[in-house]
């Protein structure tokens, strides 16, 4: 069974920082492009950073570019967002997805059940 599960969420102060994991099973992590999307309170899910099945290629949303950072441990089958510089638009659910292309949005690959993520003072 294909399965993502998240964890690393919490309660941050702004300008925090968070480490977000997400751990694979069912499939070979290696294949897959990893990706993290957020869905912040009243919004549709979002786009936040892309990595390859590799490693070698990351892509972010220029609202979380250079304060995110997108990396994995595919030894390990599990994906991180390493945030830091935390703002109070950064919180919400955030999701794992996985897909076999080198692509972002829409609902494809499949979803982990997500981690809540709140910024607040």
């Amino acid at each position: 069974q294909v399965q993502l599960v998240e964890s690393g969420g919490g309660l941050v102060q702004p300008w925090g920082s968070l480490r977000l994991s997400c751990a694979a099973a069912g499939f070979t992590c290696n294949e897959y492009m990893m990706g993290w999307y957020l869905q912040a309170p009243g919004k549709e899910r979002e786009f936040v950073a892309l990595i390859s099945h590799d490693g070698r290629s990351t892509h972010y949303s220029d609202s979380k570019r250079g304060r995110f950072t997108i990396s994995r441990d595919n030894a390990k089958e599990t994906v991180y967002l390493q945030m830091v510089s935390l703002k109070p638009e950064d919180a919400g659910v955030y999701y794992c997805n996985a897909r076999l292309t080198y692509t972002y949005g829409g609902p494809g690959g499949t979803w982990g059940q997500g981690t809540q993520v709140t910024v607040s003072s």
